[in-house]
């Protein structure tokens, strides 16, 4: 793989994890040090700026992204910036030739998201969205088994991200609470890396009915204030989808999960079997074999676990026997971007990827608006 440079656009808590998924990708695949460099770093003023870098190790500590994007070593650009702000980085790092990694939701809405891909369609570089969760070992051979006809017909699917993040009503307001900013609560934050899952296992999606609901309408406007400013975003999505071939199924989305840490389950039910992934475990796919014969004591019929492990295409260090984690996914994910610029091959998740969620979740919005089903084609997907 070719020597490469980044250029981090924020630095926040996933600009951290970003940051430590890039140091740690030459060790888990056995490639030089230097095969991909941190350049320099932008946030939001000189002083944050200057103490990224020192963290980081790298030469730039800006407040001007521009800078970076005309950095001749950045090869690429990895945007870890509040939603309200993907779209002026992305189309600024297009006309400036460099490739983008962005973190999820790719945008505001629609409207931004078709204009981003228009922007780096138009320049020819190539991009991804940090949907981490599908570079899961489980995830990667859900998938294969699903491609394989293990299932079969698929009958419905169901997917659940719950986090109790916010049940807190002291927790100040901040920008994933204000529509202004993050472009929507929930849904945009926990339901485009569950809707990615279905997407990336079984198709597109067709159409939607949805309720979203925002359980604490007002918030501290800081910690420890007595003065309150609504929450204008949802804490809460229950949707009804259908998939482009009609198939039908169910997710739940919520921050207020009252006991989850970090929820995040999907099913898939077929007419030959069904997978289920929980990431609280995610070294395990669980998977039930409706092949199996029935006997009158129950034979071995029923879900078992099968060991997916650490088992990364390639990978060195850690062995496939260890345990992956949050940030291995992550790596994983930045890595397969890396290689898809060096060899000059297609990226996935990439930008139309992240057009066509943010199509369903604006699809989601308007049917909580107005009650009905939405098909994705009526908001542009």
């Amino acid at each position: 793989m070719k020597k490469l440079g980044v250029a981090l656009i924020g630095y926040g808590g996933i600009g951290r994890v970003h940051a430590i998924a890039y140091r740690n990708i030459p060790f888990h695949y056995g490639l030089p040090a230097d095969s991909i460099r941190i350049v320099g770093v932008a946030t939001s003023n000189p002083d944050s700026a200057q103490k990224a870098a020192a963290e980081i190790g790298c030469e730039i500590g800006t407040a001007d992204y521009r800078e970076l994007l005309a950095h001749p070593e950045v090869d690429f650009i990895d945007c870890c910036l509040p939603n309200n702000l993907h779209e002026a980085v992305v189309i600024a790092a297009a006309q400036a030739g460099k490739h983008i990694y962005c973190e999820k939701p790719l945008a505001m809405n629609v409207a931004e998201a078709q204009r981003m891909v228009e922007a780096v369609e138009q320049a020819g570089v190539k991009t991804q969205v940090t949907f981490n969760v599908r570079f899961y070992p489980a995830m990667q051979r859900a998938k294969q088994l699903i491609d394989d006809g293990f299932i079969g017909r698929v009958f419905s699917y169901r997917g659940r991200y719950y986090r109790s993040s916010y049940i807190d009503a002291s927790k100040p307001l901040s920008w994933r609470l204000s529509r202004a900013v993050s472009g929507g609560g929930a849904l945009f934050d926990l339901g485009s890396h569950i809707l990615d899952l279905a997407y990336y296992l079984l198709g597109e999606f067709g159409s939607v009915q949805a309720t979203l609901d925002t359980l604490i309408k007002e918030r501290p406007v800081a910690a420890g204030s007595s003065e309150m400013q609504p929450v204008d975003v949802d804490d809460i999505a229950l949707m009804h989808t259908r998939l482009k071939d009609g198939t039908l199924g169910l997710f739940e989305i919520s921050r207020m999960g009252t006991g989850a840490t970090n929820d995040c389950i999907i099913e898939v039910f077929g007419d030959k079997g069904a997978l289920r992934f929980n990431a609280a475990d995610m070294n395990w796919l669980e998977v039930y074999d409706a092949r199996d014969p029935e006997k009158p004591l129950g034979g071995m019929r029923g879900f078992r676990k099968i060991e997916t492990i650490g088992r990364y295409d390639g990978a060195k260090s850690p062995d496939w026997s260890h345990t992956p984690g949050f940030i291995r996914s992550h790596a994983e994910c930045q890595y397969q971007f890396m290689k898809a610029i060096s060899h000059d091959k297609p990226a996935a998740p990439n930008f139309t990827d992240g057009l066509h969620i943010q199509a369903v979740m604006e699809a989601a919005e308007r049917s909580s608006e107005q009650g009905r089903w939405v098909k994705l084609s009526e908001v542009g997907g």
